[in-house]
């Protein structure tokens, strides 16, 4: 049984045995995404949806694993080193064309997988005309997601622009080594590409058994923070815990009375196999009893535009 260590301790650990990083695995970071959503689907009311995005993250998981291995520049790294800043910031990125490439293959992957929602087959296929004709208006609306300012009638758009672009930062994020990312980054932003963490997991096992990790959406890596910690304000009081009365085991809402918001937090221990990314998507219900309590989702799901 894990026991859960009050802040006294938490505080007197010797975070250098700690790992501050968790970085993506190339080989199984999405495959493990798909399949824990087609576990998800199986008794959820957003099965269907759910479902959808397994087909689309079995996708990314091809793209990821056909892409080149990459470096990146020594004179960027040394540069967010020296300044404590996330080297793959999306602001001011150069984006490779690359991405718009991995994108057309989603989105023929979508169209051509059996069982796809025609609906859902009419987007990608938009898309792909407008990604043709119309690169331009699809590096803007990449712009607008990366800034969350996403125009309204782009949103059923959005979740498959998104996955493209999950994949080309993961592929960079996969070439990064722990060393290379500054332990001085922002409060609450991810080391490598400074996104918002969509969720928290409690891992378990070795050395990070019993620590929490805020996962970043759009590169796959994950960061350590202390427990009962507020990850959008860095506040260590009045925050709680939240959670639907029988509802799935290992899945909370941890809340702050000082800035109002919430993220989900996810533990290990109750369920394995968690992604945050896909267990988020499956827990909405939770969403809506937050809402209800008057607190707001620090960031959304980039896979369900827009979650507030």
């Amino acid at each position: 049984m894990q026991r859960i260590l009050p802040r006294g301790e938490i505080e007197g650990l010797d975070h250098t045995s700690i790992p501050r990083l968790r970085l993506p695995v190339r080989a199984s970071v999405f495959a493990d995404r798909a399949a824990r959503l087609r576990q998800l689907a199986a008794d959820n009311p957003a099965g269907a949806y759910l479902n959808l995005l397994a087909v689309l993250v079995e996708g990314q998981h091809r793209e990821l694993n056909a892409l080149p291995d990459t470096s990146l520049p020594a004179e960027l790294l040394t540069t967010a080193q020296t300044h404590g800043m996330p080297p793959l910031l999306a602001s001011g990125w150069n984006r490779d064309p690359q991405w718009r490439t991995i994108l057309a293959k989603l989105l023929t992957h979508m169209q051509q997988t059996p069982g796809v929602p025609e609906a859902a087959a009419q987007v990608c296929q938009t898309l792909l005309t407008r990604l043709h004709t119309q690169p331009q208006s699809i590096e803007e609306l990449a712009d607008a997601l990366l800034a969350e300012q996403l125009p309204d009638q782009d949103g059923a758009a959005a979740p498959f622009v998104m996955a493209a672009l999950q994949v080309y930062w993961t592929h960079l994020a996969c070439s990064l080594d722990e060393s290379q990312l500054s332990v001085s980054s922002p409060f609450g932003v991810c080391p490598a590409c400074g996104s918002l963490p969509v969720a928290s997991v409690v891992r378990v096992g070795g050395r990070e058994d019993g620590c929490r990790y805020l996962c970043c959406p759009r590169c796959s890596v994950e960061w350590h923070l202390v427990r009962v910690t507020c990850s959008h304000c860095e506040n260590t009081k009045g925050v709680a815990f939240h959670a639907i009365e029988n509802g799935p085991e290992g899945i909370k809402a941890e809340s702050c009375d000082k800035c109002h918001t919430y993220r989900k937090i996810f533990y290990q221990e109750k369920q394995l196999g968690i992604d945050p990314v896909a267990d988020d998507l499956a827990s909405l219900a939770l969403d809506v009893l937050m809402g209800e309590e008057g607190y707001s989702r620090s960031s959304g799901n980039p896979l369900l535009w827009h979650l507030s």
